[in-house]
């Protein structure tokens, strides 16, 4: 019998972690259930605390939760290429749940358990996030909230700061309730404790939204008397779907240019206004027009025609030779002026790390590139008719990189580009994800943020993180609209990677004097609400 009811148990934590994934999945873009995050955590909590559970089954059960995120969230990865590089990556990205799970159940030993359960999700992300090559930070529960009422907390304390405002809200709703169905239970018994316990859960429960609410500002700043520029995103669209849409890189080029030119027709016909700067996304011209007098002449008729610099992703070469990721500022007048090589290059797209290795695996590897990382600024100057514009870029890839954006407004960076090609991965949710990101920076930074893409989902977001427009996928499209520009920088930016290392550190000594002082929280006082037995049904 007993056994009957541990496996029983067993089957029910496990069934809670994976509603929890689940949860974690739909919270996320394009659905705006942003408070399926908070109740992803706060299930997943319950799971791994309630009864206290073994470090192995924490170790299940967080890999579980990491199967029911991260298998609906990561499909985009092998649509054209087939099911084994998504579900080898989403088992590898359950993996890192799985140590989370372990870390939990270790300090929930602890008192104040959704304080650990925070710090440790705030490491785990951290540490996907950096390692191995380079990191995958998609996913972060952040990016999950750019519809709900705690992403103002970005503009404090950045996106590790929201992902543990999240972890925060769910696990401290949990406690809560945990507390009270207690206190009914001993029916007045231990009055003083459960009282201190209520009132601690309370205060951790309302921490998070109570921030966010007293962040948020009271009207939203469209920074109408400020200083602002007129930009026009351009969305030329691609003649294909698939790996393959740049087989035409003429045609690519071609449909850019097409688009722009439209825009100057309009321009002159009164029915659009002239930008300032126009921006180009992540491969409009495959065809470098550093080294190919066709696509420059094209480039500069439709600078010249726009009245405006454009703002173009394309492939060079570097002082070297090596083939790199390049956005251009293209000057009608005078041609490139400046040049961003992109910094953060994604491993087996961009370039492919132990290619003999992956390449036993699918023969896709060969597809993957052999780009080299940029140096230097991460904001670059656009010359304009109303001054000199310095813009902060972070291609594609990179938005997901806290550093990349923090890198470009450190630099002097007024408005964010985000360049983007997301046409390799055809009519999937990836580019929705993507924007996401990017919303979460204009907060984070308080910037405006230019998001042009090949195929879509193009964007103008405002500094709160509001979109102002944006297109369709696969369709061409010209967003235009007059920008505010900012150059006061935010606490988020200010304090960098510190608030996130502070977190870090705490848990990396609390899970140390949880280790070494295990029986001190299993057989010691059992009239203490958050530590040993008094909470005993959220620690084992």
């Amino acid at each position: 019998m007993p056994q009957r009811r541990a496996r029983l148990i067993w089957a029910l934590r496990t069934a809670v972690a994976l509603v929890a994934g689940i949860a974690m999945w739909a919270a996320f873009p394009p659905h705006t259930a942003w408070f399926l995050a908070v109740v992803s955590t706060g299930l997943l909590f319950a799971a791994l605390t309630v009864s206290r559970p073994r470090v192995r089954t924490g170790a299940w059960l967080g890999f579980v939760y990491g199967l029911g995120f991260f298998v609906p969230l990561l499909p985009w990865v092998g649509v054209y290429v087939g099911p084994l590089p998504w579900l080898a990556l989403a088992v590898a990205l359950a993996g890192y749940q799985a140590l989370f799970g372990v870390i939990a159940v270790l300090t929930t030993r602890l008192p104040c358990p959704p304080v650990w359960f925070t710090l440790s999700w705030v490491f785990v992300e951290a540490l996907r996030s950096g390692f191995p090559f380079g990191g995958f930070p998609w996913g972060r529960a952040a990016f999950s909230q750019v519809e709900g009422p705690l992403l103002p907390l970005a503009a404090a304390v950045g996106a590790p700061g929201l992902s543990a405002a999240v972890a925060l809200f769910g696990a401290g709703v949990v406690w809560l309730i945990h507390i009270l169905i207690r206190a009914y239970r001993h029916s007045g018994t231990e009055a003083g404790p459960q009282v201190r316990a209520a009132a601690a859960a309370v205060v951790l429960a309302l921490l998070a939204p109570v921030s966010a609410i007293a962040l948020t500002p009271s009207t939203l700043d469209r920074n109408v008397s400020g200083s602002s520029i007129r930009v026009a995103a351009i969305q030329g669209n691609v003649p294909r779907l698939g790996l393959e849409f740049n087989a035409q890189r003429r045609a690519v080029l071609d449909n850019h240019v097409r688009t722009t030119l439209g825009l100057a027709d309009a321009i002159r016909t009164g029915a659009a206004e002239q930008p300032d700067v126009v921006f180009w996304p992540e491969n409009a011209s495959d065809i470098s027009p550093l080294t190919n007098p066709d696509a420059a002449e094209e480039i500069t008729a439709a600078s010249v025609a726009v009245g405006a610099p454009i703002v173009l992703g394309t492939l060079a070469r570097d002082t070297q030779g090596r083939p790199t990721n390049t956005v251009l500022v293209w000057d009608g007048r005078r041609g490139p002026v400046a040049r961003y090589d992109k910094h953060i290059v994604q491993p087996f797209g961009e370039y492919l790390p132990w290619r003999s290795f992956f390449r036993l695996f699918s023969s896709y590897a060969d597809m993957a590139g052999n780009m080299q990382p940029g140096h230097g600024p991460s904001a670059i100057p656009v010359p304009t008719d109303t001054g000199t514009l310095t813009v902060g870029i972070a291609t594609c890839w990179e938005v997901a990189f806290d550093r990349a954006a923090r890198a470009a407004v450190d630099d002097g960076a007024q408005l964010l580009f985000v360049p983007t090609n997301n046409a390799t991965f055809g009519r999937t949710t990836m580019t929705y994800q993507q924007l996401a990101m990017s919303q979460v920076r204009a907060v984070e930074h308080g910037r405006a943020v230019v998001v042009a893409a090949t195929s879509g989902v193009s964007a103008l977001v405002e500094p709160d993180g509001t979109i102002e427009s944006h297109s369709e996928i696969f369709t061409p499209a010209v967003l235009q609209s007059r920008l505010p520009l900012h150059r006061d920088t935010t606490l988020a930016t200010r304090l960098g990677e510190w608030p996130q290392t502070i977190m870090i550190i705490c848990l990396l000594v609390g899970l140390l004097f949880a280790v070494t002082s295990r029986t001190r929280f299993t057989a010691g006082r059992t009239s203490v609400p958050g530590n040993a037995k008094e909470l005993d049904d959220l620690g084992e």
